[in-house]
């Protein structure tokens, strides 16, 4: 009988960690900002645009 309690209590601990690693990690997910590489065209514009404000 204490088997069956030791193997019940190692597993709840094991659930545990799981939904708190689970929960982490979605959490840390949500919390990246995601960026876009401009187009290249709009690259070539913004460095036209940045050569005539230097004149």
């Amino acid at each position: 009988m204490s088997a069956i309690i030791a193997v019940t209590v190692v597993s709840a601990v094991v659930v545990v960690m799981v939904l708190i690693g689970s929960l982490y990690v979605i959490s840390k997910g949500y919390g990246y900002k995601h960026e876009i590489d401009p187009l290249p065209e709009e690259e070539e514009k913004e460095k036209e645009d940045r050569k005539e404000n230097m004149k």
